[in-house]
């Protein structure tokens, strides 16, 4: 196990206490199982997709949350009345919470299921009062282009 000590971080920067709360929470989710298996791709500039294998599950069976920065998945599989005998099981059908962190300005745009695979497709947005501008410089009384 990996431990990061973020102290000369907090000499020199204000505001970075979500950073190492988001050190914390990726450190204990290391922890968890790996159902079920999924991918996380950038697709471009500020698009990325997670995509999760979820066979056997249907998509009244799924639910996907945002809450703050957070992206939730979960798969709750319907209880059926019919006792079934497997010889072999691989095919896991159980129940299953995933826990994305989302970085600012990044929304779910959309979702969909395509042979037994779950699409979530995000993209980062930031807003205009956040991106670089350029300023220009008054130079004794007239402005010259920076």
């Amino acid at each position: 196990m990996r431990s990061f000590d973020l102290a000369p971080l907090y000499k020199s920067a204000i505001g970075f206490e979500r950073f190492a709360k988001l050190m914390d929470e990726a450190q204990r989710s290391e922890n968890q199982n790996g159902y079920p298996p999924y991918n996380i791709e950038l697709v471009e500039e500020n698009h990325y997709r997670i995509t999760m294998a979820v066979a056997g599950f249907a998509d009244h069976e799924l639910a996907i949350e945002v809450e703050g920065d957070t992206l939730r998945i979960d798969g709750t599989k319907a209880k059926t009345e019919q006792s079934r005998h497997f010889l072999h099981q691989g095919i896991a059908e159980r129940n299953f919470k995933r826990r994305f962190k989302l970085a600012d300005h990044v929304e779910v745009s959309n979702a969909n299921m395509e042979n037994g695979l779950l699409h979530v497709d995000l993209v980062r947005e930031i807003p205009e009062a956040m991106k670089p501008k350029k300023i220009a410089i008054k130079q004794e009384g007239r402005l010259v282009d920076a």
